[in-house]
């Protein structure tokens, strides 16, 4: 027989509303005293990090110095057909005669210089979080006021490895019913509105199919069958609390450590693409790395420098009203590139050399037999 829908009155009827769980309404939490503003708006909230003074002031450099020191080793024909037999071996559709056979008619080769800024921040958000509440310890506003977000100590991991964390903020914890249930930790089921059967779907509910005098098999001829979505329960464990009929809710503080990466390739008169000298192997050059770094001045290409001021300053406006900067580093790399004119067969070809552990970029390969690899 079936259920009275109102026979239990400790299960609330939730069958028009979402069943996943839902944010707590706002109006239910008190105010902490530390965050009145989280409760200005919905969402995540960022808290800006304090202003904190300069570092050390700008120093002068002898550029002369170090272009002294650096040589980048030059590209000779032994090395330049070694690099390519190298690439051609790493490609199964690539044949190795043309290298071997190759006439190289000429060297170009050329320096560019990659200026690189990578900055190291901490920006910290927080939001309203709740769980179930099984009774244990409550660390609320009644054991202290909560703290700053940016007063709270953690541990920051090495510079310039990103990572993200997140805290409970101390004594921000409050216990409320929960707002899905509304403290009954159950609901009526919305498949069949606490009822336990549901009308047969293969009779629709007559006890026996159109034009067969025999009852229906799947109801046993009652034209109701038992609902599938609670069991045959009637109703559902809250989804919300988990039948525990309270929720926690607290602040949690989420911490986000971000490297920040700036770039620039100076100009050169050779055709390979801008992209691989952006991530090819160089010579170290120059590094500079502090709280916070000045930009380059009177390095002997003018575009290094005016790349060192515009990095710069894009990362402080990036950054100045939503993270603390906690490290800068700057560098200069010498990137050798080569092009290499040859001559095989009658035609002549190209192909460069690039970065110090000599990576090769093929324009036009003659003795490639299919399309399926990449030529990079």
């Amino acid at each position: 027989m079936d259920r009275d829908l109102s026979e239990d009155d400790s299960v609330v009827d939730l069958s028009f509303e979402a069943e996943s769980p839902l944010a707590p309404p706002t109006e239910l939490l008190e105010r902490l005293p530390s965050y009145d503003w989280l409760l200005q708006g919905s969402g995540q909230q960022i808290f800006f990090p304090p202003l904190e003074a300069p570092g050390r002031s700008q120093e002068q450099r002898s550029w002369s110095s170090f272009l002294e020191h650096s040589r980048v080793p030059m590209v000779t024909e032994d090395v330049a057909r070694e690099a390519l037999l190298s690439f051609v071996n790493s490609k199964c559709c690539y044949g190795s005669e043309a290298a071997s056979d190759l006439i190289i008619q000429e060297l170009k080769q050329q320096t560019v210089c990659r200026y690189r800024l990578e900055t190291f921040s901490e920006s910290r958000i927080s939001e309203w979080k709740f769980e179930p509440f099984t009774n244990h310890l409550v660390d609320g506003p009644q054991r202290g006021a909560s703290p700053r977000l940016w007063d709270i100590k953690v541990q920051v991991p090495p510079m310039f490895q990103e990572d993200t964390k997140k805290f409970q903020v101390p004594h921000s914890a409050l216990v409320k019913e929960c707002h899905k249930c509304h403290g009954h930790g159950r609901y009526k089921c919305s498949g069949c509105h606490g009822a336990s059967m549901v009308r047969c779907s293969s009779c629709s509910g007559a006890k026996r199919k159109a034009k067969q005098p025999r009852r229906c098999q799947m109801c046993s001829g009652s034209g109701r069958r038992r609902c599938s979505t609670c069991s045959g329960r009637g109703n559902k464990t809250c989804v919300t609390c988990r039948g525990e009929k309270k929720l926690l809710h607290f602040i949690q503080l989420i911490i986000m450590w971000k490297n920040s990466l700036f770039e620039f390739v100076s100009e050169h008169q050779l055709n390979c693409p801008g992209e691989l000298l952006a991530k090819a192997k160089g010579e170290n050059l120059f590094k500079d790395e502090n709280v916070v770094v000045y930009p380059i001045v009177d390095f002997p290409l003018r575009e290094i420098s005016l790349a060192s001021k515009r990095g710069i300053a894009e990362h402080s406006s990036m950054l100045a009203s939503r993270a603390r900067i906690l490290q800068q580093r700057q560098t200069i790399e010498l990137i050798p590139l080569t092009e290499v004119h040859y001559w095989y067969q009658g035609k002549t070809y190209v192909y460069y050399i690039y970065g110090t552990d000599h990576k090769v970029y093929v324009v036009d390969y003659p003795e490639r037999y299919c399309c399926g690899c990449t030529i990079i």
